[in-house]
C-alpha cells in the first residue's frame, strides 16, 4: 500500500535551533494519529511540513509518492487540508461564506462557486453539525462552534487527510467529548486524520496511533497503549517522578453514559 503521505529523513530548523532531525514517518489513509509532546517540541512544525507551507531543511515529504516541493499548493490543497488552533477573519463573514472558502483549490479563474460546490459545502456543514449556524457571523460564534465550523471549511476541501492543530483548545469538557466523537465519525468517512493533542484522556480508542515527540530524543511512535506509558510520559514531558499517579489519573478515561 503507498503511503497517503510519508516523511523521508526529514531535518527542519528555525534558524540555528533545530525542531525536527531525521524524521521517517508515513500515514496511510483511514489512519487516526495523535501527535504528543511538550509545548515548543514541533508539534504544529511536523502538520505544516505535511501541508508544504514549511519546507524541508533535509529530506523530503510525499503525497502520494510525489514530493510535495513538485506539487502547487493548489493540488496540495485538494488532498490535505490544516485546520489550525486560530484562525483571524478580518471580515463580517457569515459562517457559511467563512466555509465555502474551502472551495477555493477548486474554483476556475474567476469563476464563482458551481451547485456541486455548495453542495459539498452543505455536506460538510452537516457533517461538522454547523448548517443550523450557517447565517451567524463566525466572528460572534464561541470557542466550541468556531472549532466545529473551522473543521467543516477543512473538509469543504473534500480531503483524503486531515491535520487538526491542538483541537481541543479552550473547550470544555463536553465540547471536547463532541468533538472526540466528530473525529471518529470522520474516520469513518475514510479521512485519514492526524492531530496535535494535549489532553492524554482523550487519546485512547480514538486514536489508533501515538506519534510522541521529544526535545532530546528521535520521535517514537506506536499504539496508544504503546506510547501512553507513564514512565515513557515521565521521560518526554520531564516530570518528576512522584507525579506518577498524577500522570496515571490524567490518561484515565471515564466512560461516557
Amino acid at each position: 500500500m503507498i503511503p497517503l503521505v510519508e516523511f523521508l529523513g526529514v531535518s527542519f530548523a528555525y534558524g540555528h535551533r533545530r525542531i525536527i532531525g531525521d524524521l521517517n514517518a508515513t500515514i496511510f489513509g483511514n489512519e487516526c494519529i495523535a501527535v504528543v509532546g511538550p509545548n515548543g517540541v514541533g508539534k504544529t512544525t511536523l502538520l505544516r511540513l505535511a501541508t508544504g507551507t514549511l519546507t524541508p531543511d533535509r529530506g523530503t515529504v510525499t503525497l502520494e509518492s510525489k514530493s510535495l516541493g513538485s506539487l502547487k499548493k493548489r493540488e496540495i490543497a485538494k488532498s490535505v487540508a490544516f485546520v489550525p488552533q486560530n484562525v483571524e477573519v478580518p471580515f463580517s463573514f457569515t459562517v457559511e461564506q467563512f466555509v465555502q472558502q474551502g472551495r477555493t483549490p477548486f474554483l476556475k479563474m474567476f469563476g464563482g462557486l458551481s451547485a456541486s460546490d455548495y453542495e459539498v459545502v452543505r455536506r460538510a456543514m452537516e457533517l461538522t453539525d454547523t448548517w443550523s449556524l450557517r447565517g451567524r457571523v463566525f466572528n460572534q460564534l464561541s470557542g466550541g462552534e468556531r472549532q466545529r465550523v473551522k473543521i467543516a471549511l477543512g473538509l469543504a476541501q473534500q480531503p483524503q487527510l486531515l491535520l487538526l492543530d491542538e483541537p481541543m483548545q479552550h473547550l470544555d469538557i463536553g465540547r471536547q467529548l463532541e468533538l472526540i466523537g466528530l473525529i471518529d465519525s470522520l474516520r469513518r468517512e475514510g479521512i485519514a486524520i492526524v492531530a496535535s493533542m494535549h489532553d492524554l484522556a482523550l487519546i485512547e480508542g480514538t486514536f489508533f496511533s501515538v506519534w510522541l515527540m521529544s526535545p532530546d530524543a528521535p520521535m517514537r511512535q506506536g499504539t496508544a497503549e504503546e506510547m501512553l506509558q507513564p514512565e515513557l510520559l515521565e521521560e518526554v514531558f520531564r516530570c518528576p517522578p512522584n507525579y506518577r499517579d498524577v500522570l496515571r489519573e490524567r490518561m484515565r478515561r471515564e466512560p461516557v453514559l
